[in-house]
């Protein structure tokens, strides 16, 4: 018999074209029985569904195969009929309801992320929970050590500006002193003169007072990025960050019901403001202020952050604990030989020309400044007035008798016969 394989398509799909394979007629049982396959076309000839399957063309998809035979008659109607596809198991198959289920949200659909800043961030930390599979803590902590091992070269030389300003402290404080005592005296002459002499000097030293704040400077736009970022996010809110905590703040949306972050958070902080804190920068006369200010802000900040999410919190206590790691490790005297910083030269209060003060007598000394300066600058300012009036005002008289004014020759002649 002639059987062929007929390769059957949906009607609906090819509008009822067929494509049907030919398989060649047999050869004896004693060799090897190949098979030549052909696809019939709309142009053969000398076939038993020549005039049947005139117009077919040649399709490739295959999807199933069926026998015919020449002998039991004709069964091209099997050719119109076309089963239904097997059902799909069900068993063990996941629903795709609860796929979706447990599918977390693109930060995108959210109305988060961006190439803002705060934008930034927030890719950052999806990436870090989604790419690498961490609990949001762990992001957050991860993040913190990251942004802050870039900016360790900027503690680096603001440490090696904090020491030589620490070692050259005694002569600061002498040209410190001489400008203000002139200022006070209303000099303005000997304190730009001094001025000036605290410039060359810092000059050929190589200090430079700005380099101790390239640390907080750049720390300040990251902080306000990250506080932003994850407030947005604590707030939106992102649910897998409501179990994504650690310990006892296991929801980070939140703020601390057991107000621990918040302790710790200002714990930390006071301790490096203590143990950060360039001694050079904070001895000064002129910034005893700013030290009492920093050594406040703990206890200033405590009520406020009692209210913040625990995201940002465990941002923030990471960053201090890092802070602290780094103070301590740059104190190591290899460490500092290895970064190529200073030794500080510790002096002893007696021997320095400005004293220390306590917490009373620096708010004085700073409230009498001011006032000293305010009265100097008012002062100049009344005398540019004066001036001013002077030139464009009236003549003022400042003599009994006006010589320009015309006299009599009686009285002329008199007063020198007098003479």
């Amino acid at each position: 018999m002639l059987s062929r394989a007929c390769r059957l398509v949906s009607r609906n799909s090819l509008h009822g074209r067929v494509v049907c394979v030919r398989e060649g007629a047999a050869v004896p049982t004693s060799v090897h029985r190949g098979r030549d396959y052909h696809i019939a076309s709309g142009h053969a000839t000398a076939t038993l569904l020549n005039a049947r399957f005139s117009p077919v063309k040649p399709i490739t998809a295959t999807v199933l195969m069926r026998n015919l035979s020449t002998a039991d008659g004709d069964k091209s109607a099997l050719l119109e009929t076309i089963p239904e596809p097997p059902a799909i198991p069900q068993a063990g198959a996941p629903e795709i309801a609860d796929i979706v289920a447990g599918a977390e949200p693109a930060f995108s659909t959210l109305g988060l992320g961006g190439w803002t800043p705060v934008g930034i961030v927030q890719n950052c930390m999806e990436f870090l929970h989604i790419g690498l599979d961490l609990p949001w803590w762990g992001c957050i902590a991860i993040g913190t050590v990251c942004v802050r091992t870039l900016l360790f070269p900027l503690v680096i030389a603001s440490q090696r500006n904090a020491a030589k300003m620490n070692n050259y402290m005694p002569q600061l404080q002498v040209l410190q002193m001489k400008m203000t005592e002139a200022r006070q005296a209303g000099n303005a002459i000997d304190s730009a003169r001094y001025g000036q002499e605290m410039v060359l000097f810092m000059k050929e030293k190589n200090l430079n007072p700005l380099k101790n704040m390239l640390v907080p400077l750049a720390q300040a736009p990251i902080f306000i990025s990250f506080f932003m970022g994850l407030r947005e996010m604590a707030n939106t809110p992102v649910e897998s960050m409501r179990d994504g905590g650690l310990f006892w703040f296991t929801d980070l949306t939140i703020c601390d019901q057991f107000y621990a972050l918040p302790i710790i958070t200002s714990l930390t902080l006071f301790a490096t403001i203590e143990l950060g804190t360039d001694s050079a920068r904070m001895s000064a006369a002129n910034m005893q202020t700013a030290k009492y200010i920093l050594r406040a802000l703990p206890l200033f900040i405590f009520p406020f952050t009692i209210n913040f999410p625990g995201a940002i919190l465990c941002y923030w206590a990471c960053s201090n604990f890092f802070s602290l790691v780094q103070v301590g490790f740059l104190r190591i005297p290899k460490v500092r030989d290895f970064f190529k910083i200073d030794r500080i030269v510790t002096h002893k209060p007696e021997t320095l020309p400005i004293k220390k003060k306590g917490f009373t007598d620096g708010i004085k000394e700073s409230w009498t400044n001011m006032k000293i300066s305010r009265e100097l600058e008012e002062r100049a300012r009344i005398d540019e007035i004066r001036f001013q009036k002077a030139g464009k005002g009236p003549l003022v008289k400042t003599f009994k008798y006006d010589p320009t004014a015309p006299r009599t020759g009686t009285s002329s002649a008199v007063n020198a016969k007098k003479r």
